[in-house]
């Protein structure tokens, strides 16, 4: 053990020092300690409501999906995509094949996005709990049925039980514009509604068909806008991704389930980002008072820097004394804030002790993610910081004994 850490932890742990400076490095120390916590509950508690969020999406959203770097559409006969199409590491592959396009029921009518599916498209996706009336069917018995999401129910006030009603969807034809019939522009196929789904916010204006019905309306016998993927478990998407995105070239590009939904993961890191940034100026403030708590006992220990100094000690090893001091202060508090919060954490993940209210249908506690990174994140910060304000606090205990000799 070295001499400077022996005399700071003298200092810090002493029985017979002033009672108002360990008063003052408790205050101290318990600023770092409810910052750090803070920190960790927070940063936790984010995690949480982001992985509850995600998962809503990530139900209607497939693991992997492959789209044109450029363009709308690609031919799918890629030879590697026909090899893909049979790799035993997946569960469902399905060629997909979506357009904006207007619907029209009744009196009513809207702008929607319909998506053609592969026959296998619900293979390994079970969809049923974002089902809210109806069956997940899109053929039988020869006949061509619609998935509608919930917006789109809600704008067109759609019957699915009204057998006799169907939707109206119509498509811009290719090649054909400014002709002197409107209607002649576009190609017009009926569809019936057998099924209402709520797979999340910004695509509940959906409406799911059969690829070959999505190829007869939009005049595509060939060409997909997307492939969808969906592993077995215990394969790696990471790694999938990147040999799939080496093997298909520059000319297409892999997304995975962040990428699909960019956006929302953005908003969720850009709060959690604003959080982490607001409290870890509090706790800048908490840590710095540690300069004030060691000029207090720089004062105190006067008579004991001048017998140090007399015995030969040099500036540096005073220096050195303090700047431990202030570093176990701020470290002390910040590893027991840590812990705190992991507990905190445990129990709420465990028991649930802090209720979101009944209004609440995901979930009835406040969802909990702990994040070894955040621990990391949490214990840089405080180190980084402490290390300044040991260094500061650590000057100025030179500047004041060499003030001391004309005083003793």
């Amino acid at each position: 053990m070295s001499l400077s850490f022996f005399i700071a932890k003298r200092y810090l742990f002493s029985k017979k020092s002033a009672n108002a400076i360990h008063i003052i490095s408790g205050i101290s120390m318990l600023g770092v300690f409810v910052g750090s916590a803070a920190l960790i509950i927070l940063l936790s508690a984010f995690n949480g409501f982001g992985d509850l969020t995600l998962s809503l999406y990530n139900k209607f959203s497939s693991e992997l999906r492959i789209e044109p770097l450029t363009g709308k559409t690609f031919d799918p006969t890629n030879p590697y995509l026909r090899t893909l199409k049979s790799d035993p590491r997946m569960i469902n592959y399905s060629e997909v094949l979506q357009e904006k396009v207007l619907l029209h029921y009744g009196n009513v009518q809207c702008i929607g996005l319909i998506k053609g599916v592969s026959d296998n498209y619900f293979k390994g996706k079970p969809l049923d709990h974002l089902l809210l009336e109806g069956e997940l069917t899109l053929k039988n018995k020869g006949l061509n049925f619609a998935i509608i999401g919930s917006d789109i129910q809600n704008r067109l006030s759609i019957n699915i039980k009204d057998d006799f009603q169907h939707i109206e969807v119509y498509a811009p034809k290719k090649g054909v514009s400014n002709s002197t019939d409107p209607s002649s522009e576009f190609s017009t196929r009926a569809i019936h509604p057998i099924a209402v789904f709520e797979p999340q916010q910004h695509v509940d204006n959906i409406i799911l068909v059969p690829l070959d019905f999505a190829r007869d309306l939009l005049d595509e016998q060939k060409r997909v806008s997307a492939i969808e993927l969906n592993l077995k478990q215990g394969i790696s998407i990471d790694d999938f991704q990147k040999e799939i995105a080496v093997k298909l070239g520059e000319t297409f590009q892999v997304k995975n389930r962040a990428q699909q939904n960019q956006l929302l993961y953005k908003i969720i890191n850009s709060e959690k980002w604003a959080v982490f940034l607001i409290l870890t100026f509090v706790l800048i403030i908490a840590i710095f008072n540690i300069i004030g708590s060691l000029t207090m006992l720089v004062i105190d220990k006067r008579k004991d820097i001048a017998v140090l100094s007399s015995l030969g000690a040099d500036k540096a090893l005073i220096r050195k004394i303090f700047f431990i001091e202030g570093m176990m202060i701020a470290m002390i508090g910040c590893i027991l804030g840590m812990l705190t919060a992991l507990l905190i954490c445990l129990l709420q993940q465990h028991y649930g002790f802090v209720k979101m209210g009944a209004a609440n249908f995901f979930t009835e506690a406040y969802p909990i993610s702990l994040k070894g990174s955040d621990f990391v994140l949490v214990f840089a910060t405080v180190a980084s910081i402490s290390i300044l304000a040991s260094l500061i606090s650590s000057r100025l205990s030179i500047q004041h004994t060499q003030n001391l000799w004309e005083d003793l």
